[in-house]
């Protein structure tokens, strides 16, 4: 009997395993939220940053609350889980649970019990919380994406690929029309320069030329402070500062040392050497040096 009881409680352990697996292999990232609500500071004992170090520890994508999302994720939020440590009271034990919810607040999962006698808060939350995160070592965690997701995110990146072009053509366009004005106005200027004065000295003709020069464009100056570092993402690079703050995202396109960027009706390309950021502003055309670390 004993034997039987013991086999039934074996097979429905590894079905809700099975099940509780499939389930969370849905999910692509998972998000620790800055405060427990049976806690008085955010992050204290450090409790939060311990759940992140754990999640990472079993194979999810983890992000705290108020972290900059990845993009995929700001469009659709159902990919990650919202984390949760919840306390259960007890006399002479620390006792807690980690629960995951969906993005429709549904519980998805909740891992066994993690206890702790230990009397100082920091050790026995410490303890109690590994303790329950021991749940995840039989799930073997593994993100699958749904069909739907494959399909949503082929559509975006052949969406991305019509604009790409679009825009390059658009670049192509606009670059010809500013050479073409370019060499009107030097046309223009050149017909108003004045005719070179003439001197008589001692019955010799002595021609003055007039001098013309061309303005040279200033170029903006960069300092230490300025350096871009650029990160790779899809399709391109993202230009952080030494803060560190996303600036810029730029795409690549079909041309060499040619980016859009993101965001603003403008290039970035390479001339001689040095990065050049061309945009329009109020009609204008401007020009911006940036100083990139690849």
């Amino acid at each position: 009997m004993k034997i039987k009881i013991f086999t039934i409680l074996t097979v429905l352990f590894v079905i809700s395993n099975t099940f509780a697996q499939s389930n969370l292999n849905d999910y692509k990232y998972v998000i620790v939220p800055k405060k427990y609500e049976f806690l008085k500071e955010a992050n204290q004992y450090r409790l939060n940053e311990l759940t992140k170090f754990l999640f990472n520890k079993y194979g999810f994508e983890t992000l705290m609350e108020g972290d900059n999302y990845p993009d995929e994720l700001i469009k659709n939020r159902c990919l990650a889980l919202k984390s949760d440590v919840i306390k259960d009271s007890g006399l002479f034990k620390t006792k807690l649970n980690v629960e995951l919810k969906d993005c429709n607040d549904q519980i998805v999962y909740t891992t066994q019990t993690g206890e702790s006698r230990e009397k100082e808060y920091s050790k026995a939350y410490n303890e109690a919380l590994r303790d329950a995160f021991k749940s995840f070592e039989t799930i073997n965690y593994n993100y699958v994406p749904k069909k739907n997701d494959a399909v949503a995110e082929a559509k975006d990146e052949t969406n991305d690929t019509a604009e790409a072009a679009q825009e390059i053509q658009q670049l192509k366009e606009e670059l010809q029309a500013l050479k073409a004005k370019k060499e009107t106005e030097v046309e223009s200027e050149a017909s108003k320069m004045e005719v070179p004065k003439t001197e008589v000295v001692q019955e010799k003709t002595i021609q003055t030329p007039v001098k013309t020069e061309t303005p040279k464009v200033a170029q903006p100056e960069t300092s230490v402070s300025d350096v871009l570092y650029a990160q790779a993402i899809d399709n391109g690079f993202q230009l952080v500062d030494s803060s560190p703050k996303v600036v810029y995202k730029i795409k690549k396109t079909s041309l060499e040392n040619v980016f859009l960027v993101e965001g603003l009706n403008g290039t970035l390309l390479n001339k001689d050497g040095q990065w050049i950021l061309e945009y329009y502003e109020n009609g204008t055309l401007k020009q911006k040096s940036l100083n990139i670390k690849f």
